[in-house]
């Protein structure tokens, strides 16, 4: 399938300084990564129900659901979960843009695929999150049966079993979700977005 090549990109006019100015506060991404079972949902939803809480415009953008829909024609192939990260960074992007806080739980196993959406943001729009955990506490989990399955060859280039992860070299944020209770993730991700003066 070719791209279209009759488009034409239109400036709104409502810009996003003036969401940002009605809202009484910025906009970004954060953008949770690690492993399946490390915490990065439960963390993304609780900093999402906080910010909500303190009526902060926001937004979650979670791997499983948007695979039920934007992305139900992807697997889970290299070339598919780079598709899938492009498909929600490029999303996620729109988010920022109304001026919405958006937090986002997926893998994003590539470096490469993170930094690519990473450049289509400017500033300090684009926050990585790494939900830092170890593999064994994450099996130990498995909340899905997910890492059972992957060890039995059920499941077929499973992070973290048969197909790598690449860690964050230099996140805005790392959580040791083994260490740290939900609750105390969230005061660090708040903190870090208030220390920025996004909210």
């Amino acid at each position: 399938m070719g791209k279209s090549t009759n488009i034409t990109w239109h400036d709104t006019t409502i810009t996003k300084a003036d969401r940002h100015a009605q809202n009484g506060h910025g906009s970004c991404v954060l953008w949770f990564t690690g492993l399946s079972g490390s915490g990065k949902s439960t963390i993304a939803n609780a900093v999402s129900n906080e910010l909500y809480r303190q009526r902060i415009n926001e937004y979650v953008l979670d791997g499983d659901n948007v695979r039920h829909g934007l992305n139900k024609d992807l697997g889970f192939s290299e070339y598919d979960r780079t598709e899938n990260i492009r498909r929600i960074g490029e999303v996620a992007k729109l988010f920022v843009d109304s001026g919405k806080v958006v937090t986002t739980a997926f893998i994003s196993p590539f470096r490469s695929d993170r930094d690519q959406v990473r450049a289509l943001f400017s500033g300090e729009e684009f926050i990585e999150v790494f939900v830092d955990c170890p593999l064994e506490e994450c099996e130990r989990r498995d909340p899905k049966q997910l890492y059972v399955k992957a060890r039995r060859g059920e499941i077929k280039d499973f992070t973290g079993i048969d197909s790598p992860y690449e860690a964050p070299e230099s996140p805005e944020i790392a959580i040791r979700s083994d260490q740290l209770s939900v609750e105390e993730a969230v005061q660090h991700v708040l903190g870090y977005l208030q220390d920025k003066n996004i909210i």
